[in-house]
Protein backbone atom coordinates (compact mmCIF):
# COMPACT_ATOMS: atom_id res chain seq x y z
CA UNK A 1 0.00 0.00 0.00
CA UNK A 2 1.54 3.25 -1.06
CA UNK A 3 2.38 6.16 1.22
CA UNK A 4 0.12 9.09 0.66
CA UNK A 5 -0.29 12.58 1.94
CA UNK A 6 -2.62 13.45 4.81
CA UNK A 7 -5.30 14.57 2.38
CA UNK A 8 -5.62 11.14 0.79
CA UNK A 9 -9.20 9.90 0.96
CA UNK A 10 -8.03 6.29 0.80
CA UNK A 11 -6.18 6.56 4.08
CA UNK A 12 -8.42 9.00 5.90
CA UNK A 13 -11.63 7.07 5.34
CA UNK A 14 -10.60 3.76 6.91
CA UNK A 15 -12.91 4.24 9.87
CA UNK A 16 -15.82 6.47 10.62
CA UNK A 17 -14.64 7.54 14.06
CA UNK A 18 -11.25 8.80 12.86
CA UNK A 19 -11.94 9.63 9.21
CA UNK A 20 -11.21 13.10 8.01
CA UNK A 21 -13.62 13.34 5.10
CA UNK A 22 -12.07 14.78 1.98
CA UNK A 23 -14.92 15.20 -0.54
CA UNK A 24 -14.31 13.80 -3.97
CA UNK A 25 -14.83 15.80 -7.12
CA UNK A 26 -18.38 16.85 -7.70
CA UNK A 27 -20.37 14.20 -9.46
CA UNK A 28 -23.83 14.32 -10.91
CA UNK A 29 -26.35 12.53 -8.78
CA UNK A 30 -29.61 11.08 -9.98
CA UNK A 31 -32.93 11.50 -8.30
CA UNK A 32 -34.46 8.10 -7.45
CA UNK A 33 -37.02 6.99 -10.02
CA UNK A 34 -39.55 5.97 -7.39
CA UNK A 35 -41.73 8.74 -5.92
CA UNK A 36 -40.38 10.29 -2.75
CA UNK A 37 -42.68 9.64 0.22
CA UNK A 38 -44.08 12.74 1.78
CA UNK A 39 -44.64 11.38 5.24
CA UNK A 40 -41.63 13.14 6.76
CA UNK A 41 -42.52 16.73 7.71
CA UNK A 42 -40.41 19.32 5.89
CA UNK A 43 -40.24 21.63 8.88
CA UNK A 44 -38.90 19.00 11.25
CA UNK A 45 -36.25 17.99 8.72
CA UNK A 46 -34.81 21.41 8.06
CA UNK A 47 -34.98 22.40 11.70
CA UNK A 48 -32.64 19.55 12.54
CA UNK A 49 -29.96 20.98 10.27
CA UNK A 50 -27.29 23.32 11.61
CA UNK A 51 -27.40 26.86 10.26
CA UNK A 52 -24.16 26.44 8.35
CA UNK A 53 -25.64 23.53 6.42
CA UNK A 54 -28.84 25.37 5.55
CA UNK A 55 -26.83 28.10 3.84
CA UNK A 56 -24.20 25.81 2.28
CA UNK A 57 -25.68 26.13 -1.20
CA UNK A 58 -25.96 29.92 -1.08
CA UNK A 59 -22.37 30.31 0.13
CA UNK A 60 -20.82 29.08 -3.14
CA UNK A 61 -18.32 31.33 -4.93
CA UNK A 62 -19.52 33.24 -7.97
CA UNK A 63 -18.93 31.23 -11.11
CA UNK A 64 -19.30 27.89 -9.33
CA UNK A 65 -21.99 25.91 -11.12
CA UNK A 66 -24.42 23.48 -9.54
CA UNK A 67 -25.72 20.27 -11.00
CA UNK A 68 -29.44 19.73 -11.33
CA UNK A 69 -29.98 17.91 -8.07
CA UNK A 70 -28.18 20.61 -6.09
CA UNK A 71 -30.59 23.17 -7.54
CA UNK A 72 -33.44 21.44 -5.77
CA UNK A 73 -34.73 23.06 -2.59
CA UNK A 74 -33.00 21.90 0.55
CA UNK A 75 -36.22 20.41 1.86
CA UNK A 76 -36.52 18.15 -1.19
CA UNK A 77 -32.91 17.04 -0.86
CA UNK A 78 -33.50 16.18 2.77
CA UNK A 79 -36.58 14.12 1.87
CA UNK A 80 -34.51 12.17 -0.66
CA UNK A 81 -31.71 11.53 1.80
CA UNK A 82 -34.13 10.66 4.56
CA UNK A 83 -35.38 7.67 2.56
CA UNK A 84 -31.99 6.27 1.60
CA UNK A 85 -30.67 3.16 3.27
CA UNK A 86 -27.55 3.35 5.44
CA UNK A 87 -25.14 2.28 2.67
CA UNK A 88 -26.44 4.83 0.18
CA UNK A 89 -26.58 7.58 2.77
CA UNK A 90 -22.99 6.89 3.76
CA UNK A 91 -21.72 6.81 0.15
CA UNK A 92 -23.52 9.95 -0.95
CA UNK A 93 -21.51 11.88 1.62
CA UNK A 94 -18.51 11.52 -0.71
CA UNK A 95 -20.15 13.39 -3.61
CA UNK A 96 -19.31 16.91 -2.44
CA UNK A 97 -19.24 19.14 0.62
CA UNK A 98 -22.95 19.86 0.59
CA UNK A 99 -23.95 16.20 0.60
CA UNK A 100 -21.25 15.45 3.14
CA UNK A 101 -22.85 17.89 5.56
CA UNK A 102 -26.38 16.76 4.80
CA UNK A 103 -25.51 13.06 5.14
CA UNK A 104 -24.18 13.55 8.66
CA UNK A 105 -27.51 14.78 9.95
CA UNK A 106 -28.11 13.43 13.44
CA UNK A 107 -31.85 13.07 12.92
CA UNK A 108 -31.53 10.68 9.99
CA UNK A 109 -28.92 8.48 11.66
CA UNK A 110 -30.86 8.57 14.93
CA UNK A 111 -33.80 7.12 13.03
CA UNK A 112 -31.70 4.38 11.43
CA UNK A 113 -30.02 3.51 14.71
CA UNK A 114 -33.34 3.26 16.55
CA UNK A 115 -34.91 1.20 13.77
CA UNK A 116 -32.05 -1.32 13.74
CA UNK A 117 -31.10 -1.43 17.41
CA UNK A 118 -34.23 -0.16 19.16
CA UNK A 119 -34.73 -1.48 22.69
CA UNK A 120 -38.25 -2.64 21.90
CA UNK A 121 -38.48 -5.34 19.23
CA UNK A 122 -42.07 -4.27 18.58
CA UNK A 123 -40.88 -0.89 17.40
CA UNK A 124 -41.11 -1.20 13.64
CA UNK A 125 -39.31 0.96 11.13
CA UNK A 126 -42.57 2.31 9.71
CA UNK A 127 -43.35 3.94 13.06
CA UNK A 128 -39.94 5.55 13.43
CA UNK A 129 -40.86 8.71 11.51
CA UNK A 130 -43.50 9.58 14.11
CA UNK A 131 -41.02 8.89 16.86
CA UNK A 132 -38.42 11.20 15.33
CA UNK A 133 -41.06 13.92 14.80
CA UNK A 134 -41.86 13.89 18.50
CA UNK A 135 -38.22 14.11 19.48
CA UNK A 136 -37.34 17.68 20.27
CA UNK A 137 -34.73 19.33 18.10
CA UNK A 138 -32.58 19.83 21.17
CA UNK A 139 -32.71 16.16 22.11
CA UNK A 140 -31.35 15.06 18.74
CA UNK A 141 -28.96 17.91 18.09
CA UNK A 142 -27.48 18.10 21.59
CA UNK A 143 -25.00 15.51 20.39
CA UNK A 144 -22.02 16.59 18.25
CA UNK A 145 -22.49 16.54 14.50
CA UNK A 146 -22.12 13.02 13.16
CA UNK A 147 -22.55 11.41 16.61
CA UNK A 148 -25.39 9.07 15.61
CA UNK A 149 -23.64 8.03 12.41
CA UNK A 150 -20.51 7.06 14.34
CA UNK A 151 -22.64 5.25 16.93
CA UNK A 152 -24.50 3.38 14.20
CA UNK A 153 -21.33 2.06 12.57
CA UNK A 154 -19.63 1.36 15.86
CA UNK A 155 -22.61 -0.66 17.00
CA UNK A 156 -22.54 -2.69 13.79
CA UNK A 157 -18.81 -3.32 14.19
CA UNK A 158 -19.08 -4.52 17.77
CA UNK A 159 -22.76 -5.32 18.13
CA UNK A 160 -22.07 -8.91 19.18
CA UNK A 161 -19.29 -8.06 21.62
CA UNK A 162 -21.28 -9.61 24.46
CA UNK A 163 -21.32 -12.86 22.50
CA UNK A 164 -17.57 -13.06 21.94
CA UNK A 165 -16.90 -11.95 25.50
CA UNK A 166 -18.83 -15.02 26.64
CA UNK A 167 -16.72 -17.21 24.38
CA UNK A 168 -13.58 -15.90 26.11
CA UNK A 169 -14.70 -17.08 29.54
CA UNK A 170 -13.30 -20.57 29.01
CA UNK A 171 -9.74 -20.51 30.36
CA UNK A 172 -6.93 -22.77 29.20
CA UNK A 173 -5.42 -24.24 32.41
CA UNK A 174 -2.04 -24.58 30.71
CA UNK A 175 -1.62 -20.95 29.61
CA UNK A 176 -4.07 -19.22 31.98
CA UNK A 177 -5.54 -17.37 28.97
CA UNK A 178 -8.90 -17.71 27.15
CA UNK A 179 -8.96 -20.93 25.15
CA UNK A 180 -10.70 -19.55 22.08
CA UNK A 181 -8.85 -16.29 21.47
CA UNK A 182 -7.57 -17.30 18.05
CA UNK A 183 -10.95 -18.59 16.95
CA UNK A 184 -12.76 -15.42 18.05
CA UNK A 185 -10.16 -13.24 16.31
CA UNK A 186 -10.76 -15.12 13.09
CA UNK A 187 -14.55 -15.11 13.44
CA UNK A 188 -14.65 -11.39 14.13
CA UNK A 189 -12.29 -10.80 11.18
CA UNK A 190 -10.11 -8.52 13.23
CA UNK A 191 -7.31 -6.91 11.24
CA UNK A 192 -4.46 -4.65 12.28
CA UNK A 193 -3.14 -1.60 10.48
CA UNK A 194 0.03 0.41 10.97
CA UNK A 195 0.11 4.14 10.33
CA UNK A 196 3.47 5.87 9.98
CA UNK A 197 4.07 9.60 9.72
CA UNK A 198 7.35 11.22 8.76
CA UNK A 199 8.70 14.61 9.79
CA UNK A 200 7.19 16.30 6.76
CA UNK A 201 3.75 15.19 8.01
CA UNK A 202 3.26 12.72 5.16
CA UNK A 203 1.22 9.81 6.42
CA UNK A 204 0.75 6.27 5.17
CA UNK A 205 -1.43 3.42 6.40
CA UNK A 206 -0.60 -0.21 5.63
CA UNK A 207 -2.63 -3.37 6.09
CA UNK A 208 -1.02 -6.49 7.48
CA UNK A 209 0.50 -8.87 4.97
CA UNK A 210 0.83 -12.01 7.10
CA UNK A 211 -0.52 -13.26 10.43
CA UNK A 212 0.93 -16.03 12.59
CA UNK A 213 -0.82 -17.42 15.69
CA UNK A 214 0.86 -19.17 18.62
CA UNK A 215 -0.60 -20.51 21.88
CA UNK A 216 -0.42 -17.13 23.67
CA UNK A 217 0.29 -14.42 21.06
CA UNK A 218 -0.20 -13.33 17.47
CA UNK A 219 2.62 -12.10 15.24
CA UNK A 220 1.88 -9.65 12.43
CA UNK A 221 4.00 -8.67 9.46
CA UNK A 222 3.71 -5.68 7.15
CA UNK A 223 5.91 -6.24 4.11
CA UNK A 224 4.23 -4.34 1.27
CA UNK A 225 4.15 -0.65 0.51
CA UNK A 226 6.36 2.38 0.08
CA UNK A 227 7.73 3.14 3.52
CA UNK A 228 9.35 6.42 4.57
CA UNK A 229 13.01 6.45 5.60
CA UNK A 230 13.56 5.20 9.14
CA UNK A 231 15.38 8.37 10.27
CA UNK A 232 12.39 10.42 9.04
CA UNK A 233 9.81 8.63 11.23
CA UNK A 234 7.96 10.87 13.66
CA UNK A 235 5.04 8.69 14.82
CA UNK A 236 4.02 5.05 14.54
CA UNK A 237 0.50 3.88 15.40
CA UNK A 238 -0.97 0.39 15.47
CA UNK A 239 -4.75 0.01 15.29
CA UNK A 240 -7.06 -2.93 15.54
CA UNK A 241 -9.66 -2.64 12.77
CA UNK A 242 -13.01 -4.24 12.18
CA UNK A 243 -14.77 -3.45 8.94
CA UNK A 244 -18.47 -2.70 8.83
CA UNK A 245 -20.40 -5.13 6.56
CA UNK A 246 -21.73 -2.35 4.34
CA UNK A 247 -22.38 -2.44 0.59
CA UNK A 248 -20.05 0.29 -0.57
CA UNK A 249 -16.68 0.57 -2.34
CA UNK A 250 -13.83 -0.94 -0.32
CA UNK A 251 -11.83 2.31 -0.46
CA UNK A 252 -14.45 4.13 1.61
CA UNK A 253 -15.87 1.21 3.60
CA UNK A 254 -16.36 2.33 7.22
CA UNK A 255 -15.06 0.48 10.20
CA UNK A 256 -13.97 0.84 13.77
CA UNK A 257 -10.35 1.51 14.71
CA UNK A 258 -8.97 0.89 18.19
CA UNK A 259 -5.53 2.22 19.12
CA UNK A 260 -3.31 -0.62 20.32
CA UNK A 261 0.13 1.02 20.42
CA UNK A 262 1.58 4.43 19.66
CA UNK A 263 5.19 5.65 19.46
CA UNK A 264 6.33 9.24 19.07
CA UNK A 265 9.61 10.61 17.79
CA UNK A 266 11.21 10.72 21.26
CA UNK A 267 10.41 7.07 21.94
CA UNK A 268 11.66 6.05 18.50
CA UNK A 269 14.97 7.89 18.84
CA UNK A 270 15.71 7.01 22.47
CA UNK A 271 14.49 3.42 22.86
CA UNK A 272 15.39 1.91 19.48
CA UNK A 273 18.10 -0.73 19.60
CA UNK A 274 19.52 -3.22 17.13
CA UNK A 275 18.78 -6.80 18.20
CA UNK A 276 20.09 -8.74 15.19
CA UNK A 277 20.44 -8.93 11.44
CA UNK A 278 21.68 -10.85 8.44
CA UNK A 279 23.52 -9.84 5.29
CA UNK A 280 20.51 -7.91 3.96
CA UNK A 281 18.68 -6.33 6.91
CA UNK A 282 19.14 -5.34 10.52
CA UNK A 283 16.40 -5.58 13.14
CA UNK A 284 15.65 -2.47 15.18
CA UNK A 285 13.47 -2.95 18.28
CA UNK A 286 11.34 0.15 18.89
CA UNK A 287 9.37 -1.00 21.92
CA UNK A 288 8.24 -4.31 23.39
CA UNK A 289 6.46 -6.04 20.56
CA UNK A 290 7.48 -3.88 17.57
CA UNK A 291 10.54 -4.48 15.39
CA UNK A 292 11.50 -2.82 12.10
CA UNK A 293 13.69 -4.39 9.42
CA UNK A 294 16.00 -1.85 7.77
CA UNK A 295 18.03 -2.51 4.65
CA UNK A 296 21.72 -2.59 5.46
CA UNK A 297 23.69 0.37 4.18
CA UNK A 298 20.45 2.33 3.83
CA UNK A 299 17.81 3.88 6.05
CA UNK A 300 14.83 2.57 4.10
CA UNK A 301 12.38 0.19 5.77
CA UNK A 302 12.05 -3.35 4.42
CA UNK A 303 9.28 -4.62 6.72
CA UNK A 304 7.66 -4.17 10.12
CA UNK A 305 6.79 -6.97 12.55
CA UNK A 306 4.77 -6.82 15.74
CA UNK A 307 3.70 -9.42 18.27
CA UNK A 308 0.71 -8.99 20.58
CA UNK A 309 -0.01 -11.03 23.69
CA UNK A 310 -3.45 -12.65 23.89
CA UNK A 311 -4.23 -11.06 27.27
CA UNK A 312 -7.16 -8.70 26.58
CA UNK A 313 -6.20 -8.59 22.90
CA UNK A 314 -9.82 -8.66 21.69
CA UNK A 315 -10.76 -5.78 23.95
CA UNK A 316 -7.66 -3.78 22.99
CA UNK A 317 -8.30 -4.37 19.28
CA UNK A 318 -12.03 -3.61 19.25
CA UNK A 319 -13.18 -1.64 22.30
CA UNK A 320 -10.79 1.31 22.26
CA UNK A 321 -11.01 4.41 20.09
CA UNK A 322 -8.82 5.69 17.29
CA UNK A 323 -6.96 8.04 19.64
CA UNK A 324 -7.28 6.38 23.05
CA UNK A 325 -6.37 2.75 23.77
CA UNK A 326 -8.59 0.41 25.73
CA UNK A 327 -7.93 0.65 29.45
CA UNK A 328 -7.44 -2.77 31.00
CA UNK A 329 -9.40 -2.91 34.28
CA UNK A 330 -7.50 -3.79 37.42
CA UNK A 331 -8.18 -7.25 38.77
CA UNK A 332 -6.64 -7.33 42.22
CA UNK A 333 -6.96 -10.37 44.49
CA UNK A 334 -8.52 -10.14 47.93
CA UNK A 335 -6.18 -8.75 50.56
CA UNK A 336 -4.70 -11.38 52.86
CA UNK A 337 -3.43 -10.01 56.18
CA UNK A 338 -2.77 -13.47 57.64
CA UNK A 339 -0.11 -14.79 55.29
CA UNK A 340 3.19 -12.97 56.04
CA UNK A 341 4.56 -14.00 52.62
CA UNK A 342 1.46 -13.00 50.67
CA UNK A 343 2.47 -12.03 47.14
CA UNK A 344 5.70 -14.02 47.18
CA UNK A 345 4.45 -17.50 46.30
CA UNK A 346 1.94 -19.38 44.18
CA UNK A 347 3.10 -17.99 40.82
CA UNK A 348 2.73 -19.95 37.57
CA UNK A 349 4.87 -19.22 34.53
CA UNK A 350 4.09 -20.11 30.94
CA UNK A 351 6.76 -19.09 28.42
CA UNK A 352 7.15 -19.75 24.71
CA UNK A 353 9.97 -19.05 22.27
CA UNK A 354 8.75 -19.06 18.68
CA UNK A 355 9.04 -17.39 15.32
CA UNK A 356 6.71 -16.97 12.35
CA UNK A 357 7.13 -20.60 11.31
CA UNK A 358 7.58 -22.88 14.31
CA UNK A 359 7.62 -23.15 18.07
CA UNK A 360 11.15 -23.29 19.47
CA UNK A 361 10.42 -23.95 23.15
CA UNK A 362 7.40 -24.02 25.43
CA UNK A 363 7.47 -24.45 29.18
CA UNK A 364 5.00 -24.48 32.06
CA UNK A 365 6.33 -23.89 35.58
CA UNK A 366 3.86 -23.89 38.52
CA UNK A 367 4.35 -23.07 42.20
CA UNK A 368 7.11 -20.50 41.83
CA UNK A 369 8.03 -18.56 44.96
CA UNK A 370 10.52 -16.11 46.41
CA UNK A 371 11.77 -15.86 49.96
CA UNK A 372 12.01 -12.47 51.60
CA UNK A 373 15.77 -12.84 51.75
CA UNK A 374 15.89 -13.20 47.95
CA UNK A 375 14.37 -9.76 47.36
CA UNK A 376 17.25 -7.79 45.88
CA UNK A 377 17.52 -4.34 44.31
CA UNK A 378 13.76 -3.89 44.06
CA UNK A 379 12.96 -7.26 42.44
CA UNK A 380 11.57 -10.56 43.66
CA UNK A 381 13.29 -13.57 42.09
CA UNK A 382 11.35 -16.52 40.68
CA UNK A 383 13.53 -19.46 39.63
CA UNK A 384 11.84 -21.60 36.98
CA UNK A 385 14.94 -23.54 35.83
CA UNK A 386 18.25 -23.72 37.72
CA UNK A 387 21.56 -25.18 36.59
CA UNK A 388 21.85 -27.66 39.45
CA UNK A 389 18.54 -29.37 38.65
CA UNK A 390 19.08 -31.17 35.35
CA UNK A 391 15.58 -32.63 35.35
CA UNK A 392 14.24 -29.15 34.55
CA UNK A 393 16.67 -28.49 31.69
CA UNK A 394 14.71 -28.11 28.46
CA UNK A 395 15.94 -28.79 24.91
CA UNK A 396 15.07 -26.35 22.15
CA UNK A 397 13.20 -28.03 19.34
CA UNK A 398 14.60 -25.69 16.67
CA UNK A 399 17.32 -23.14 16.11
CA UNK A 400 16.71 -19.65 17.49
CA UNK A 401 15.92 -17.71 14.33
CA UNK A 402 13.44 -15.23 12.92
CA UNK A 403 12.33 -15.56 9.26
CA UNK A 404 11.39 -12.29 7.54
CA UNK A 405 9.79 -11.32 4.26
CA UNK A 406 9.61 -8.09 2.29
CA UNK A 407 7.68 -7.42 -0.91
CA UNK A 408 10.57 -8.74 -3.00
CA UNK A 409 13.04 -10.63 -0.79
CA UNK A 410 13.07 -12.89 2.24
CA UNK A 411 15.62 -14.23 4.67
CA UNK A 412 16.34 -15.53 8.18
CA UNK A 413 17.92 -13.63 11.06
CA UNK A 414 19.83 -16.04 13.28
CA UNK A 415 19.80 -15.84 17.09
CA UNK A 416 16.58 -13.81 17.19
CA UNK A 417 13.01 -14.93 17.89
CA UNK A 418 9.76 -14.01 19.64
CA UNK A 419 9.18 -14.53 23.36
CA UNK A 420 5.68 -14.77 24.84
CA UNK A 421 5.53 -14.83 28.64
CA UNK A 422 2.52 -15.19 30.91
CA UNK A 423 2.94 -15.02 34.69
CA UNK A 424 -0.13 -15.91 36.76
CA UNK A 425 -0.54 -14.97 40.40
CA UNK A 426 -1.76 -17.22 43.21
CA UNK A 427 -5.36 -16.80 42.03
CA UNK A 428 -4.36 -17.82 38.46
CA UNK A 429 -4.99 -14.28 37.23
CA UNK A 430 -2.62 -12.89 34.55
CA UNK A 431 -0.15 -10.79 36.50
CA UNK A 432 2.58 -9.98 33.96
CA UNK A 433 2.15 -10.58 30.22
CA UNK A 434 4.85 -9.88 27.65
CA UNK A 435 5.23 -10.65 23.97
CA UNK A 436 8.30 -9.22 22.29
CA UNK A 437 11.22 -9.99 19.95
CA UNK A 438 14.40 -11.04 21.78
CA UNK A 439 17.95 -11.83 20.75
CA UNK A 440 20.40 -14.52 21.88
CA UNK A 441 23.96 -13.28 22.43
CA UNK A 442 27.18 -15.09 23.31
CA UNK A 443 27.92 -14.96 27.06
CA UNK A 444 31.01 -12.93 27.99
CA UNK A 445 31.96 -15.39 30.74
CA UNK A 446 31.15 -19.05 30.26
CA UNK A 447 30.32 -20.69 33.61
CA UNK A 448 32.29 -23.82 34.36
CA UNK A 449 30.17 -26.97 34.10
CA UNK A 450 30.96 -30.68 34.22
CA UNK A 451 27.66 -31.48 32.57
CA UNK A 452 27.70 -29.28 29.48
CA UNK A 453 30.66 -28.59 27.24
CA UNK A 454 29.86 -25.96 24.66
CA UNK A 455 29.17 -22.31 24.01
CA UNK A 456 26.90 -20.46 26.42
CA UNK A 457 24.38 -17.86 25.28
CA UNK A 458 22.13 -15.38 27.07
CA UNK A 459 18.61 -14.22 26.27
CA UNK A 460 17.60 -11.15 28.26
CA UNK A 461 14.57 -8.90 28.45
CA UNK A 462 13.65 -6.05 30.80
CA UNK A 463 10.93 -3.42 31.12
CA UNK A 464 9.49 -1.30 33.93
CA UNK A 465 7.59 -4.22 35.48
CA UNK A 466 10.14 -7.01 35.39
CA UNK A 467 12.95 -8.78 33.59
CA UNK A 468 13.81 -12.24 32.27
CA UNK A 469 17.13 -14.03 31.93
CA UNK A 470 17.68 -17.32 30.11
CA UNK A 471 20.94 -19.24 29.81
CA UNK A 472 21.27 -21.48 26.76
CA UNK A 473 24.12 -23.88 26.02
CA UNK A 474 25.01 -25.37 22.65
CA UNK A 475 26.17 -28.99 22.68
CA UNK A 476 28.61 -29.19 19.81
CA UNK A 477 28.43 -32.94 19.24
CA UNK A 478 24.64 -33.14 19.15
CA UNK A 479 24.26 -29.64 17.65
CA UNK A 480 21.48 -29.18 20.19
CA UNK A 481 20.58 -26.15 22.32
CA UNK A 482 19.51 -26.65 25.95
CA UNK A 483 17.85 -24.11 28.24
CA UNK A 484 19.66 -24.62 31.56
CA UNK A 485 18.65 -21.52 33.51
CA UNK A 486 15.46 -19.44 33.53
CA UNK A 487 14.84 -16.70 36.08
CA UNK A 488 12.02 -14.14 36.16
CA UNK A 489 12.36 -10.96 38.21
CA UNK A 490 9.27 -8.94 39.18
CA UNK A 491 9.43 -5.36 40.39
CA UNK A 492 8.48 -4.98 44.05
CA UNK A 493 6.56 -1.84 43.06
CA UNK A 494 4.27 -3.97 40.89
CA UNK A 495 3.95 -6.65 43.59
CA UNK A 496 3.16 -4.12 46.32
CA UNK A 497 0.58 -2.37 44.15
CA UNK A 498 -1.14 -5.61 43.16
CA UNK A 499 -1.18 -7.33 46.55
CA UNK A 500 -1.23 -4.32 48.86
CA UNK A 501 2.10 -5.15 50.46
CA UNK A 502 5.21 -3.16 51.34
CA UNK A 503 8.13 -5.36 50.32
Amino acid sequence: MATKSPGSSTQRCLATNNAKRVPLAQKKATVPSHPVPSRVPTKSLTSLLPRSTRHAASARPAGCTQNHIEQLPLEILMKILWNLDASSLYCIGYVNKLFYKLAKNNGMWRKKYSAKYGESKKLKAKHMDKVVEKLSVMKVQERPEGYWRRLYFRTIAGYNHTKWLKELRTINPFTGLPSHTERVLREQRVAWEITVCDRSVCEGTFEQSHTYYSDSSVTLCWSNGSWPAFHQLSTVQLHGVKRVPLKCPSTIKPGWRSLVAQLDIDTISKSSQVIGGDRLVKLVLLSPGIVIGIWKGQSSIAFVMATFHYHRLLERSLLGSSVCPYTIPENRPLFDDVDPNYGLHGYTLHITLHNTVTEIMSGHFPQLFCRKGQIHEGFIQLNAIIRSNQSRHTPLSARVSLPWRSDALEGIVKNSCMMSLTLLDESQIPFWCVSTPVSMVLANEEPFSYDYQGQHFLIKYQDAEGKVQMDVVLLEEQRQFFLINLVVYISTVKVNQHFGRAY
